[in-house]
This record gives C-alpha cells, structure tokens and sequence, in this order.
C-alpha cells in the first residue's frame, strides 16, 4: 500500500475507533492518595473480601522489601500473600509465566503490582493469563483481544512517570523473536490506583528525570493527537503543567513530599489522558528500540520527543502554542510558540543531564535501522492519531538524528 493510500485508510480507522471508543465503558481507578497509603490498601482487601494477594514488583524493589508497609499490616492482621519479584524493564513473556505460575500454585484471587511500569504491565500480563488460561500472551496482542475481566489489580507507582497504574495498555517483550508488542482492552485498567509518594523519595536522579519525561511524553503525544476528548484535553494540560511545575524540584530534592505527590498525579493525569486519546510517534520509537536493544522507555521517549516534535513542523505547531501558552512562553505566531516550547522540553533535559544522543550500550546499529523503522511504522498506523503520518525512510531520518555516532562518542570522552 502506498503512503498516500495508507494516510487515508489510517484517518478513516482512527475517526471509525473514536466513534466507537465514546461507546464503551471505561472506568477510572479508585485513587488512594497520600503519604502513606500503601499500608491502608490491607484494610481494603479485608473490605473487598480478598484473601490473598500475588505482590508483583522488580528484583530491587524486591531486595529492598518496598513492599514493607503494606505486609507488616498484613501480618498483623494474619492476612496471607505471595510475591513475585523478579519484573525487569520491558517485562518479558517469561515473567508473566512466572508469575502467573506462582498465582495459580497458591491460589491467589487478586493483584497487588508495586514498582515502575514494568510491574504493573507484569501484573496486568498475568491478570490477562488468569482470565485466559487457555491463550497466549501473543494471541492477546492488539486492541481489544483480552476481552474478560481480570483479578482485582492494585497499582502501587513507585516513580511518576508510566501512568499504568490507569491505562489499558501492557507493554510485553519476546526477547526471543526480539519483539515488544502492546495488549490494548479496557479490562487491563487497575481497579485502585495508591498514590504515596514516600516511595518514590529515594529514587536515583536518573530514574526521577527519565521517568518524569515519559509522563510529559504521554501528555503531549496525546494532547497533540486527533483523538481527545474534553476530559482527555484537560487531564493532558494540567499533567502538562504538573511537570513543568515539579519536575526539576522532584528532581533535586527528592524528598519534597509536595513536588514527588504533584508528579505522582501528573502521571496519573496524563495516564489518564492517553489510555484514552493514545500516543504517538514518540512511544512507537521507543517502543522499537526497547524491544531491539533493551533501551529504558523514559529515556528514549526524553531523547526522541523534542525530535519528533519539530519533525512533526507546522501540523503540530497550533496545539504546541497551547502548550507554550499554558506553561508561560512567548511568541508571536503559533510556530514561535512551538518550537519555544521544544526549546522548553531539550532545555529540562539538559537540566536533568539527558542526552541528546543514544550511545554505548544501547548503540542503534545501522543494519538495524530498516526493521526497527518497520516496527515503529507498524506500531503507529492505523492506530495512533498522529499529527503527521511519517513514511518509513523518515523514521529512519528521525533514528539517524537521535544516533550516538563513533566520532561524537569518542568526543564525548
């Protein structure tokens, strides 16, 4: 299909799943907000009549017993749990059968997932297994094919940044076939969504900025696409906002309660905004080089997105302006105010020491950049309500430009 005829059956998909999307059913989390409110969720599940939770997090979070507050309540109240902690970043079909393993062996009736996005997107992996025990994770790829309820799944962030503790969307890598691919259904949205930013006071600066990043990403991917709604618009300007306002203060001072909780709804907010009005350009990229050569998501998004957004030009530059305006910048044309506030978005991450580049060991080999254009390619259309639909030799134009060469490494050094 050639690329004029796939930008018109791409508008067409995407105005026909707008129409239906405002048709369905799609629940909010109940939020327990506050320092603290982690050790609040045993009292819940004593509410609920849940008798045993499968805790799923990651193997520091694990090491570190973050989960501490809430299972010392649990033992005092003699409530049983297990626990999974072993979730890597792009969590691999390998977790998810380990941990739906351990769910069934010990007969568990609900989720409990603490950590990153990794965690959470483990946790709704094996929820999709417990409703659909006789298929596979890779038969659940794609919109709408979960298509069951899955166990009551608390999401407990410990950064502020994937917004899963809201979406419908898991992200799940075959590190075999080298692949990362989306599950998207209404059923993976956590029932309750625990907002305590005492777990997020001790997070390395890195993890702070890159993941405060990701959820500026998701903000914007979905303010400036075609799909939104009032509330969606309105979720995405006040998360907007949230991380312009708190970011670099969570950032340095990693114990102002008042900055991390601010970007704990951020992320929360602009979860909210696009499990709804979608992302873009932006992720599918990541998304490719995560499943290729295991680069962090918030990382990639901060280094992509002022990229992506001045080669989106003037198709994005109205809603850019908003973004500028609401945020403080001037100018005099609505081109002025965009590309302001991409110079506002590189200028955070210089703050923040983020690349510009992508180097080392997540080197982007030239032999690779071919498939790894066709992936992103293939992960934005139909579905993503992009401003601009980009062929796959300007994805590849677009890699090309975030690519750590061998003689700006060496000038690095």
């Amino acid at each position: 299909m050639g690329i004029n005829k796939c930008k018109l059956y791409d508008r067409a998909f995407q105005k026909l799943m707008y129409v239906g999307l405002a048709m369905m059913h799609w629940r909010e989390p109940e939020l327990i907000t506050g320092a603290g409110s982690l050790k609040t969720v045993a009292a819940k599940l004593g509410e609920l009549g849940l008798k045993r939770p499968l805790i799923v997090t990651d193997g520091f979070l694990h090491s570190i017993r973050i989960y501490a507050p809430l299972t010392d309540e649990m033992d005092k109240l003699g409530m049983p749990y297990s626990i999974y902690g072993e979730a890597v970043p792009n969590p691999t079909v390998h977790n998810i059968a380990a941990a739906y393993k351990i769910y069934t062996e010990d007969g568990c009736d609900c989720l409990i997932a603490i950590g990153g996005g990794s965690s959470m997107d483990c946790a709704k992996g094996c929820g999709a297994q417990v409703a659909n025990p006789n298929r596979t994770l890779a038969q659940m790829k794609g919109l709408l094919k979960v298509k069951k309820n899955i166990p009551t799944l608390f999401a407990v962030p410990t950064t502020a940044g994937t917004g899963s503790e809201v979406t419908v969307t898991a992200v799940i890598t075959n590190p075999e076939a080298r692949d990362k691919y989306l599950m998207n259904d209404l059923h993976l949205i956590p029932h309750y969504a625990v907002l305590d930013p005492t777990l997020t006071y001790n997070l390395p600066k890195p993890v702070t900025s890159t993941t405060g990043m990701d959820t500026l990403t998701h903000a914007v991917e979905a303010f400036i696409g075609s799909a939104n709604t009032r509330r969606t618009k309105e979720n995405a300007l006040a998360a907007v906002k949230l991380v312009f306002e708190n970011l670099y203060t969570a950032y340095e001072d990693g114990h102002n309660e008042q900055a991390r909780l601010n970007m704990q709804n951020a992320s929360y907010r602009a979860g909210l905004a696009f499990t709804r009005a979608y992302v873009g350009t932006v992720h599918a990229l990541a998304h490719a080089l995560g499943g290729f050569y295991g680069v962090p998501h918030g990382l990639a998004n901060a280094i992509l997105l002022p990229v992506v957004l001045r080669a989106y030009g003037k198709s994005a530059h109205k809603k850019l302006a908003i973004l500028a305006d609401l945020i403080g910048l001037k100018g005099e044309t609505n081109a002025e105010k965009a590309n302001a506030f991409i110079d506002a978005i590189e200028e955070l991450n210089r703050k923040m020491d983020i690349p510009k580049k992508i180097g080392g060991k997540w080197a982007i080999l030239d032999e690779d950049l071919p498939a790894l254009a066709k992936h992103a390619f293939d992960e934005t259309n139909p579905l993503y309500p992009v401003p601009k639909i980009f062929s796959e030799a300007q994805l590849i134009e677009i890699y090309k430009q975030v690519q750590e060469k061998a003689e700006e490494k060496k000038d690095a050094e």
